[in-house]
């Protein structure tokens, strides 16, 4: 059995004992240089929290361990990423994504985000969400300020 199996059969079975427990069938696995690191559920049942998802609590705590960037870092997900945590895996660093089951396979059961996948592809203006652009000058002012902090360094 590779790597990328054992971790990937480790997310699932987390994933079933969530199921036991309550919760959604999702678990993570997050490896650093091939090691284990962080192991996860979606704990959207326990916290209400939406953003609770394995993936992305996977990547917090992993964060707090190693910093912001997640270099080197593998991701095992029972699921296939939903858009949030995918943007949160580009956002870290993640070098790599393994999952189980894809959004096909989820969606006869209403586990499937392809919805959101769609919806993001689209211009705002074509979203379903009502997203509004309200420019703000001060903002370029704040960019600058930031950009000449970070240049000092």
């Amino acid at each position: 059995m590779t790597d990328d199996q054992r971790h990937l059969q480790r997310a699932v079975q987390l994933a079933q004992h969530n199921v036991a427990h309550g919760g959604r069938p999702f678990g993570a696995v997050l490896t650093h240089n091939g090691n284990v690191l962080v192991e996860a559920v979606n704990e959207i049942h326990v916290s209400q929290d939406p953003t609770a998802h394995a993936e992305m609590l996977a990547i917090r705590t992993a964060s707090q361990r190693l910093g912001a960037r997640l270099q080197d870092c593998v991701i095992y997900a029972s699921g296939q990423p939903c858009p949030m945590c995918l943007s949160a895996m580009y956002l870290s660093g993640i070098s790599r994504v393994v999952f189980a089951a894809s959004n096909e396979v989820a969606a006869p059961f209403g586990l499937s985000t392809a919805a959101i996948y769609q919806q993001v592809a689209l211009p705002l203006a074509g979203q379903h969400l009502a997203i509004e652009h309200l420019p703000q000058a001060a903002m370029v002012t704040l960019y600058h300020d930031w950009q000449a902090l970070h240049d000092a360094e």
